[in-house]
């Protein structure tokens, strides 16, 4: 027997899955050990050695692999919590850093603040002045050595670097992409003056043109590259020391994983690790159930996060923005905001009532927690609105106290707005409904997608007790919740579920038509690349999957677009059917007629991705078949819940998960209390669960109303 196990470390909870290839599959759930996150790693491995019946060895010894998500990268990043670093590039181009091409004035903020110029930070340095050092060198467009490399310079500048405590440098050249000896032999000197500088250059880390781009994805890989480096040397060393067998695995941003041991060179990849998870996740039951649109919907403890799986494939970006700089790292495109069941609860200058983006996190933690948090969060608010059970969360393995909930939604935010602090609570569960349905709207709507054509799929441990109601905020009138043992741990299901997929690119702008011969010679480069970094992962594949494409855009236009390229040997009627596939694709996302052929198009960046299949592919157990629809079996007592203002308190049914079964059927408003999270069946709805032990949530279709008297005789 062999294990796959996947753990996802958030900013407040731990979770973990484990499949063991033959239909059995065990969650768990463990509180986060900022900043040791290991800590919280091995106790959720603890939870799941007990449900089996095992020691942590004996489980750990069978497990073929762990594929892990992190969000430590991401945070580091995005709080600024990174060690100085040096950075080397050509001489005069050392203040494209923070000239930043005026994309970092602008980047990754919201509309009000662009009309705010005033009120705007630029204080978005990536790395000290002092740190950052210029030496002489130049290779020009077409990859030719112009001026050699200055070795003396380049020695005086890291020597001047490790004099000053800099033990990681980022090296970006001009025009690395088109040639990189330059970079590779100051990667070479710098470990000649010390062996032990952590060292990224940009034609491995982001062998992309645009020179702003390139410096900051590699500037930020080499920020998190030895913290992700120490963490999972820790990690893995205590792995080890309980006998695992199998490979650590870290998830990448592109929805694959890669071994732990590779992770930190290129560590920028890793950055959305987990909010790519519960996506993988989505694709994986989406299979299952037959559903190939879907808005998969993420809110844990700290952040709600949207990703879109369109026709079944996950939606991919080449880029991201991080703290307004532009990042090329290919990824599944996955919406966040800070808004899971900790956000903070708070009262803006102008008296309006606002959720996050601060979080109560794991320490201290919600008001109920009674750990010293005095901030009221959503979680306060639910436990205050009996949606969450008094005797607390994890089957009451995490007391919470409804007195201090009450305490702290009264002291900020019900006398602050003169409501009882049954309404306030009231008005935080309606607030959260509204903000995570408009990031919804933006998510699918913004991408030209209705709505209305699209299952939402709501996982975390906090969202299914919001997603009844903020489904409905965009129209969508169809919910799963993936329930059963994965429900509060549905993204550790995706990364156990997660392939090994690697990405090659390198940018060669040429404009149509293309060379055949040239386009092969660049697919074949970038093929032997991934193929070589597959067999690095140490791990037997079931299959190969190869997949070829070129970022592709109208000649004087920014916009690119991710265009598939058949595999095996191109021709040029094969490059110009793609010229056409880029036309369509364009015409789809920004609309018909938006292009300009007549312009030209231009192919500008080479791209590979190779995935490993592995032989396990976990699927959700089938579950018993109830005898009937009636699930009164399963019902423990009613309590009064309040769902909005609007309806106030109502007695409310409350369901065992435990005992509900295949083919059940609730009416709204209910309540199910699963072990691991809370799942809310809103007025006017009918919940029933599916074959796999899902819960379906449908919007009550109106009756039909009869208005001529044949057709009343028809229908008797």
């Amino acid at each position: 027997m062999a294990y796959v196990i996947g753990v996802d470390v958030g900013g407040t909870f731990t979770d973990a899955v484990l499949d063991d290839g033959n239909g059995m599959v065990v969650a768990g759930k463990a509180p986060s050990t900022p900043p040791d996150y290991s800590g919280g790693v091995m106790d959720v491995l603890e939870t799941l050695a007990e449900q089996l019946g095992q020691s942590v060895e004996e489980m750990l010894a069978n497990t073929h692999h762990i594929a892990h998500g992190t969000t430590s990268s991401l945070n580091a990043l995005v709080m600024n919590k990174v060690p100085d670093i040096g950075f080397i590039t050509t001489k005069g181009h050392r203040d494209s850093i923070y000239i930043m091409n005026v994309e970092g004035r602008y980047l990754g903020r919201a509309p009000e603040e662009l009309q705010d110029p005033i009120g705007q930070s630029k204080s978005h340095g990536l790395v000290r002045k002092r740190h950052a050092m210029e030496v002489t060198e130049r290779v020009d467009r077409d990859g030719r050595v112009v001026v050699p490399l200055n070795e003396d310079e380049v020695r005086e500048a890291v020597r001047t670097l490790v004099a000053d405590g800099i033990t990681a440098i980022a090296v970006s050249l001009l025009w690395s992409f088109r040639n990189d000896a330059h970079e590779k032999r100051i990667r070479e000197i710098a470990h000649e003056v010390d062996p032990t500088l952590f060292v990224a250059i940009s034609s491995e880390v982001s062998p992309r043109i645009r020179e702003f781009a390139r410096n900051a994805t590699t500037i930020m890989s080499t920020q998190i590259g030895p913290g992700l480096r120490d963490y999972l040397g820790e990690l893995e060393g205590k792995l080890r020391e309980k006998k695992l067998a199998g490979p650590l695995l870290v998830m990448q941003s592109n929805g694959g994983a890669v071994a732990a041991a590779e992770a930190p060179g290129n560590a920028i990849s890793t950055v959305g690790s987990v909010l790519t998870g519960g996506v993988v996740g989505a694709v994986s039951l989406g299979q299952q159930l037959g559903h190939r649109n879907i808005i998969a919907t993420d809110a844990g403890g700290t952040t709600f996060l949207a990703g879109l799986v369109v026709d079944g494939e996950p939606v991919r970006s080449s880029n991201t923005i991080i703290n307004h700089h532009p990042i090329n790292v290919p990824t599944l495109e996955v919406h966040a905001i800070g808004s899971g069941g900790g956000a903070i609860a708070w009262i803006d200058a102008g008296g309006n009532l606002q959720i996050g983006p601060h979080s109560a996190q794991a320490v201290p933690g919600p008001a109920c927690y009674g750990a010293g948090g005095t901030e009221p969060t959503n979680t306060d608010a639910n436990l205050v609105l009996g949606i969450i059970p008094e005797r607390g969360l994890l089957g009451g393995r995490r007391a919470l106290d409804v007195s201090l909930a009450r305490e702290a939604i009264r002291v900020r935010i019900a006398e602050p707005l003169g409501l009882s602090i049954e309404d306030a609570a009231a008005a935080i569960y309606e607030v959260q409904n509204a903000q995570t349905g408009d990031l919804l709207r933006k998510t699918v709507v913004e991408a030209g997608h209705d709505p209305r054509d699209f299952i939402v799929y709501a996982f975390g441990g906090s969202g299914p007790a919001h997603c009844g109601l903020y489904a409905q905020e965009i129209g969508a009138t169809d919910v799963v919740v993936p329930l059963g043992q994965v429900a509060s741990a549905f993204s550790a299901y995706g990364l156990a579920s997660s392939d090994i997929v690697l990405a090659k690119e390198m940018s060669d702008p040429a404009a149509l038509p293309l060379d055949p011969q040239r386009v092969q010679q660049n697919f074949e480069q970038l093929e032997e690349q991934v193929r070589a970094m597959l067999d690095r992962q140490g791990l037997n594949f079931s299959s190969i999957e190869i997949e070829r494409e070129i970022d592709m855009r109208y000649s004087m236009q920014l916009a690119e677009v991710a265009t598939p390229i058949p595999g095996g040997d191109l021709t040029a009627q094969d490059l110009a059917e793609a010229s056409d596939r880029f036309e369509a694709k364009y015409a789809d996302l920004y609309g018909a007629g938006s292009g300009f052929r007549e312009a030209g198009i231009q192919a500008i960046t080479y791209r590979v991705r190779g995935t490993g299949v592995l032989p396990f592919s976990p699927t959700l157990p089938p579950m018993e078949r109830a005898a009937s629809a009636d699930a009164s079996e399963a019902l423990t007592g009613t309590r009064k819940v309040c769902l909005g203002a609007t309806r106030g308190y109502v007695d409310t049914d409350i369901y065992d998960y435990t005992k509900l079964r295949a083919g059940h059927v609730l009416r709204g408003p209910a309540v199910i209390e699963v072990p691991t999270t809370t799942v809310v069946v809103p007025h006017d709805t009918t919940g029933t669960i599916d074959e796999l032990g899902n819960l379906h949530i449908a919007v009550d279709r109106p009756a039909a109303i009869v208005t001529d008297p044949a057709d009343a005789l028809v229908r008797a």
